[in-house]
C-alpha cells in the first residue's frame, strides 16, 4: 500500500475547527483538497499530518499557530489616511482590501476601524495566532 511522502500529489477531505469548537473550513460537499506534499502549497502542519498516511487513513491533529498561519503580528496593523484610498472606495469595518507592498507583493487587508481622517487595516491572516484542529482523511495519492 502506498504511503504519502514529499513530492506526492495527495487529495484529502478535512474539517478545521478552533479550540472553542468553531468550524472555520471544511471540504464537506466539495471536491477533496489537492496539493503536493512538501511544496509549500498548504500550511506546514498539513504537510506534517498527511506525510506517512495511506489511502483511507483518518486522523485528528492539532496544530499550534506556528504550524498554521503564525502568530499575530502587531506591525501588520496600521492606520492609513483615507486620502490614500481611491475615491470610489467607501471603507467599512470588515471590508476586505488589497494593497501592494513596495516590493510588489499583493497584501490582503481587512478594515478593522474607520475614523473621519483614517482607517485601520490588518494584514494578519484571519487565523493567525490560533491553534487549529483538523479531522483529515486521505482519499488519494498520485
Amino acid at each position: 500500500m502506498s504511503v504519502a511522502k514529499s513530492g506526492d500529489t495527495v487529495r484529502i477531505h478535512y474539517t478545521g475547527t478552533l479550540d472553542d469548537g468553531t468550524e472555520f473550513d471544511s471540504s464537506a460537499g466539495r471536491e477533496p483538497l489537492e496539493f503536493t506534499l512538501g511544496s509549500g502549497q498548504v500550511i506546514s502542519g498539513f504537510d506534517d499530518a498527511v506525510s506517512g498516511m495511506t489511502i483511507g487513513d483518518k486522523k485528528s491533529v492539532r496544530m499550534e499557530a506556528d504550524q498554521a498561519y503564525g502568530e499575530r503580528r502587531d506591525e501588520l496593523v496600521q492606520e492609513v489616511p483615507r486620502s490614500a484610498l481611491p475615491d470610489e472606495i467607501k471603507p467599512e469595518e470588515g471590508m476586505a482590501l488589497q494593497s501592494q507592498s513596495p516590493e510588489g507583493h499583493i497584501m490582503n487587508l481587512v478594515v478593522t476601524g474607520v475614523a473621519d481622517a483614517s482607517i485601520t487595516v490588518d494584514a494578519n491572516h484571519p487565523l493567525a495566532g490560533h491553534a487549529l484542529s483538523f479531522d483529515i482523511e486521505l482519499v488519494a495519492i498520485d
